[in-house]
């Protein structure tokens, strides 16, 4: 793995741990919306892309 491939896996351990933690409702189920986009994409860019907005969504 790149470092780059590595840093966007802890991005993606990081934002599932806020999600599990994150009370239930619409914000977090909008934040799963982009969880998973960011586990079906493509490339490094468009995973962070979703998971900063399922950060944002989470805070």
């Amino acid at each position: 793995m790149t470092p780059e491939q590595n840093k966007t896996a802890e991005k993606m351990t990081s934002v599932k741990a806020a999600w599990d933690k994150a009370p239930a409702g619409p914000t977090k189920d909008a934040a799963l919306k982009h969880y998973e986009a960011a586990k079906k994409a493509k490339n490094d860019a468009d995973t962070n892309k979703e998971l900063d907005a399922a950060s944002e969504k989470l805070s």
